[in-house]
């Protein structure tokens, strides 16, 4: 099985607001970016996609180590998710689970894959971090300056 390193971030202006999202994907020496924004959304949706992409990216199972920067990301596919699944996706509150879609998706993106969840302190020392920060905050960017779109 390959193992690959998928570096996630998401960023948001305002929030809610405009979003991006990256991912960065690492096997041996082979490096591919990943980034994309949504008009109107939070800080934690992007951090949600910048994984579900990263795993989705992966073309086989792999062993996969998937580094980010949100505690929320990290502890709720750690942790929280399993409860929220056996209660019927209800948090402790006995409310329902904010973006209940995405983790959903996340989970079955993480499904064919031996997924390591790591967290690194964001901003810091992580040249992957810093570097998936910024293609997250420009896709942001992008986003809050393109002209509104009819729907």
């Amino acid at each position: 099985m390959k193992k690959v390193k998928v570096i996630t971030d998401g960023a948001c202006i305002k929030n809610p607001g405009p979003g991006g999202w990256a991912a960065i994907l690492r096997y041996k020496d082979q490096k591919r970016e990943l980034a994309g924004s949504e008009r109107s959304t939070t800080n934690n949706r992007m951090e949600l996609t910048a994984a579900i992409r990263g795993l989705s990216a992966l073309t086989e199972p792999c062993e996969a180590e998937v580094i980010t920067d949100s505690e929320y990301l990290k502890k709720g596919v750690t942790d929280w998710i399993h409860k929220w699944k056996r209660n019927g996706w209800k948090n402790a509150g006995k409310e329902p689970v904010k973006n209940k879609d995405l983790w959903e998706q996340l989970d079955q993106a993480a499904s064919p894959h031996q997924v390591r969840w790591v967290w690194v302190r964001g901003h810091a020392s992580h040249a992957d971090n810093i570097r998936a920060d910024k293609l997250a905050s420009r896709a942001a960017r992008r986003q809050s300056s393109s002209p509104a779109r009819a729907e």
